[in-house]
């Protein structure tokens, strides 16, 4: 598309989903300003007023991508029936998290690998809404297993980082670790053990 061709306030948006694209298909280390502006058709002079180089385009790139792995958790929790005993579902809308987390990780590994790269979002301080952001989904999910009274207060503590940590480290695996070359039948047991785990240490 060329630049005479954009509405004003339309070339940030262009440049920042041509560099999701890159990332989706080649991870953080595909997004480079040259081949974002060159795709989208305009100047580099362009392309700089909008992102001040290679690092706020991450910058921007993580941050979608972090919010993307937000909504696919949302998603998930949207389809836990909203009925029956608090309990119980407060620990179906934790497993869904998880098995959500894992899903987003195998089918977007780009973009997985892109939100999580060193000096990407982190925790609590980057731009994703509290809404969507993935700690803070998983966050309210042990709320409700305290509001529910399956969880002692005395014993949240670190349970959301812990809880973050069994999903993340077992994407990483299945991506870039040993268990990257296991089949997906293998994965979707190997996944479920896990969330088994975590929902029988719950109860």
């Amino acid at each position: 598309m060329a630049a005479s061709s954009y509405h004003h306030g339309n070339l940030r948006q262009a440049l920042l989903e041509q560099a999701v694209e890159l990332a989706r298909t080649g991870g953080p280390d595909a997004v480079v300003m040259r081949d974002v502006q060159r795709a989208v058709g305009v100047s580099n002079a362009a392309a700089y007023r909008h992102y001040s180089d290679r690092h706020a385009l991450l910058a921007a790139v993580k941050e979608h991508a972090m919010g993307l792995l937000g909504d696919q958790m949302l998603e998930a929790l949207a389809r836990i029936p909203n009925r029956g005993p608090r309990g119980p579902r407060a620990v179906a809308r934790l497993r869904a998290t998880g098995q959500a987390y894992v899903d987003f990780a195998l089918a977007e590994p780009g973009l997985f690998r892109a939100a999580f790269t060193p000096g990407g979002p982190s925790r609590t301080d980057d731009a994703t809404p509290t809404s969507r952001h993935p700690f803070h989904i998983l966050g309210r999910c042990i709320d409700d297993l305290v509001t529910a009274g399956l969880l002692d207060e005395r014993k949240r503590d670190g349970l959301d980082e812990a809880a973050w940590a069994s999903v993340h480290g077992l994407s990483v695996l299945y991506l870039d670790g040993p268990l990257a070359t296991t089949d997906d039948a293998r994965k979707t047991v190997i996944t479920d053990r896990l969330l088994d785990v975590i929902g029988a240490g719950i109860r």
